[in-house]
């Protein structure tokens, strides 16, 4: 089998903070990069800040819009979160936690990808609490539709 490698920066999606793509496939895997809430107009879903600077995040909101940010990238890719084996999450404070794992367990069960949670000291912006990198597996169409998969 060959080992195509392919990179893309999806269409629609906030263009990277940096020169690297959105999504890798190697093979028969798909490599999400870090992935946050952030919106294409570089606003960012579950957080704002007021005319004080002070800021206000939802670990809640933010969770959902990454992993439906993470749906998106992998569908350009003709996946979905069910392709998904493994997932890394960065929280910039533990005590999102509980949230997090709420909105978490509103897409994934035990039958879901195999997962690793850990603290950092600050992700790319300030309004950032949570960053995940995953990793998804998609066979070729001619395998899966010829019965080699």
């Amino acid at each position: 089998m060959d080992q195509i490698t392919q990179s893309r920066v999806v269409a629609g999606k906030a263009t990277p903070r940096g020169r690297f793509p959105h999504v890798v496939r190697a093979g028969d895997f798909l490599f999400v990069s870090g992935t946050s809430s952030r919106r294409p107009d570089n606003t960012f879903i579950g957080a704002s800040a007021d005319s004080f600077g002070t800021a206000k995040v939802d670990i809640r909101e933010q969770t959902r819009a990454v992993i439906e940010n993470i749906r998106d990238i992998l569908r350009a890719e003709g996946a979905d979160l069910s392709n998904l084996v493994e997932l890394t999450t960065f929280l910039v404070n533990m005590n999102d936690f509980g949230g997090y794992n709420e909105v978490y367990g509103e897409y994934f069960d035990e039958t879901g990808p195999t997962r690793t949670t850990v603290a950092v000291h600050q992700l790319p912006h300030p309004l950032l609490a949570i960053e995940i990198k995953a990793v998804a597996h998609l066979p070729p169409v001619d395998a899966a539709s010829s019965g080699k998969a």
